[in-house]
């Protein structure tokens, strides 16, 4: 016996032992926790700079950490070839990224909080002149998809067990591309190895060679051409990016055709669309097997069209409208990692080529008409809602009609989807660049949400009121004014809401000191509106939190107009203390209707009884006529016919 609570007492020690090694959830499918995985996020620290290929740690859209990246690596792995550190290096310092610190190991060291990448203003930081042309203001970074920011940044406590409309199924297989036949390639000199005079033919034959496109589910297959093509790659980057007075007519056709070739391709669809959902905030997203090579492809390419030797008027004769949809149909791509890429692709393109820009604009509203109204799936959104973001902040004032005509017809319907968490605050920041442009479309925005307003889903509904926050603060006093009656009469629905967080983010309008002036200002017709659910929830909500809230508005409407407030509280109490008589007299009107209800409804039998009876005699009468001009009855001719026909008989013989 007294061995045996040794041995228990031996494991239990054991069980609390703190040296014992946690076990992570992600390391079984191969993902690196937040503790172990090298700070990714550093390096892409700024919004305006190209994505790096040094980036070890990605985020999704989901804010969710991704698997690391294959063709960077781990900066902090100690059997890291030293070729591949040096072009690590090269490839943070030509892009802007923050090196790793070198430690020895793989616990991270962390740079300091990211400045949040979205920060709405009443005054926008480029606004054209008013009769200006379009402009595309390349100071401005749209919103970072899954980005944490100041101003939407308000969802942390919205409930998790809200489940999030359609989801996509998962898909189980990466891209498929078209495997060229011939795969074996031969190194090829440097650009510094040969005289100026030859590197012309030299990159012709290295693009030739960038488009070979491998089998990457086979991991073991074409291990020298794959590296052959990757450090091929990454010289034609090097050599674009480094040297002026290099881009030739001759290169454009080629240099689309290899982007062309890598990169579109047919997005796989769902495998098994009654199988298990794919949950964004779970799962992992299928990612890109060929990723070593998209993404220098991808790096190439911007800073092909980004280099100042670039002549738009050669590349528009390739660089046409069906490359803008093939490269809108890759935003589909599960792959977080390719629609960064994406988005910064498109939006240069949009930069670049004015002649383009009508195009990818009506292009971008097709896919959201098709997202909207027919399929509510599509996982480049978000992506294409941060470039319009930008785009928006470019349009010269006074708005075009076409421009109008977008906001209402597809951004805000945009609000109806039920996955609207995976965009949101991108969304949000189209509508309030709108607003900060032309203050006269807040009515027609804000009754648009009012139209869309979730009635049972409490995670959107607390999206909307994020959203009615920011368009209070940059909304007009005069515009206020139109829309306050029907806002507040939701609002006052929201405050009276029995989910708490709803009801608490609808009283956080409050604290906010531009919102308690305009309802100053109009105290008249707000007060009247929100003083019962204010008064029923300071009495009956169940969150102690919501008391206290209701009591500093309802001090505050108190301050400021005093005897209305009192005129209100007494129209409650005699309201109330006439609920029963109301009660009664609605009952009574209720029954009265049901009587009359009934009373027609046996008028209506007898009438129809009678009505029947006549009909059928009718019918008899009309059915004897009808026999009777057609001198049949029943089925045998009339005793005139037989006499008739005797006597002409009788005269025949």
């Amino acid at each position: 016996m007294n061995r045996f609570s040794q041995r228990v007492k031996a494991q239990l020690s054991r069980g609390k032992d703190p040296n014992k090694p946690k076990k992570n959830k992600d390391s079984k499918d191969g993902t690196a926790s937040p503790s172990s995985s090298g700070s990714g996020r550093d390096a892409n620290q700024s919004p305006v700079l190209t994505p790096t290929s040094s980036t070890s740690t990605l985020n999704d859209i989901r804010n969710k950490p991704l698997p690391p990246n294959t063709t960077g690596g781990d900066h902090g792995a100690p059997n890291q070839p030293s070729h591949l550190a040096n072009q690590q290096n090269a490839g943070q310092d030509r892009f802007g990224g923050l090196p790793q610190p070198a430690n020895g190991s793989n616990t991270p060291v962390r740079h300091g909080t990211l400045p949040p990448t979205v920060v709405i203003s009443p005054s926008a930081p480029h606004v054209p002149p008013p009769g200006a042309a379009e402009t595309m203001p390349h100071d401005l970074a749209p919103p970072k998809a899954g980005a944490k920011s100041l101003m939407f940044d308000r969802l942390h406590q919205t409930p998790k067990d809200v489940p999030e409309g359609l989801r996509t199924p998962k898909r189980q297989h990466s891209s498929r591309f078209d495997i060229s036949a011939h795969r074996e390639l031969e190194k090829l000199p440097g650009f510094h190895e040969v005289p100026p005079n030859r590197r012309q033919d030299l990159f012709m034959q290295k693009i030739d060679q960038c488009n070979v496109i491998f089998d990457f589910n086979d991991a073991s297959g074409d291990m020298k051409s794959k590296e052959i093509k990757r450090l091929a790659l990454h010289e034609l980057l090097d050599y674009v990016a480094n040297n002026r007075q290099v881009i030739t007519e001759p290169m454009y056709p080629r240099v689309v055709e290899m982007f062309a070739k890598n990169l579109f391709r047919p997005i796989p669809p769902p495998m098994n669309p009654q199988g298990e959902a794919f949950d964004p905030e779970e799962d992992e997203p299928v990612l890109e097997v060929a990723w070593p090579h998209i993404q220098v492809v991808y790096e190439f390419f911007l800073r092909f069209i980004e280099s100042q030797d670039f002549n738009t008027n050669i590349a528009k004769a390739y660089i046409d409208h069906g490359f803008v949809l093939s490269l809108l149909e890759l935003f589909d791509s599960e792959d977080p990692r390719e629609r960064d890429f994406l988005k910064t692709t498109l939006h240069r393109i949009y930069g670049k080529f004015l002649n383009l820009r009508s195009f990818i604009r009506r292009s971008i509203n097709n896919v959201f008409f098709q997202f909207t109204y027919e399929t509510e799936r599509f996982n480049g959104i978000a992506e294409l809602l941060e470039i319009l973001g930008s785009i928006i902040n470019g349009f010269a004032l006074p708005l075009k009609e076409e421009h109008k005509t977008f906001l209402t017809r597809v951004l805000i319907p945009l609000h109806k989807v039920k996955s609207l968490s995976m965009y949101h605050p991108q969304l949000a920041y189209c509508i309030v660049q709108f607003l900060e442009k032309d203050a006269s479309l807040t009515e027609e925005v804000v009754l648009g949400l009012l139209r869309y307003w979730p009635k049972t889903n409490s995670t959107k509904e607390v999206m909307f009121l994020n959203e009615v926050e920011d368009i209070f603060e940059v909304m007009d006093p005069a515009e206020f004014a139109k829309v306050q009656e029907p806002l507040f009469h939701q609002l006052a629905k929201s405050v009276a809401s029995p989910h708490f967080q709803v009801a608490e983010r609808a009283l956080y309008f409050w604290n906010n000191e531009y919102f308690c002036n305009l309802v100053s200002d109009n105290v008249e017709i707000i007060l009247p509106i929100m003083f019962a659910p204010l008064f029923e929830n300071s009495k009956g909500h169940w969150n102690r939190t919501i008391h206290g809230m209701v009591y500093n508005a309802m001090k505050l409407f108190m301050e400021i107009n005093p005897q209305l407030f009192d005129d209100c509280s007494h129209e409650y109490t005699e309201h109330q203390k006439n609920a029963a008589a109301r009660q009664a007299e609605r009952e009574m009107k209720w029954a009265a209707l049901t009587q009359q209800a009934d009373m027609r409804r046996q008028m209506n039998g007898a009438a129809n009884s009678s009505l029947t009876k006549l009909d059928e005699e009718d019918a008899a009468e009309d059915n004897q006529k009808r026999l009777d001009s057609l001198k049949l009855k029943d089925g045998r001719p009339s005793t005139h016919e037989r006499h008739g026909s005797a006597g002409s008989s009788r005269g025949q013989r």
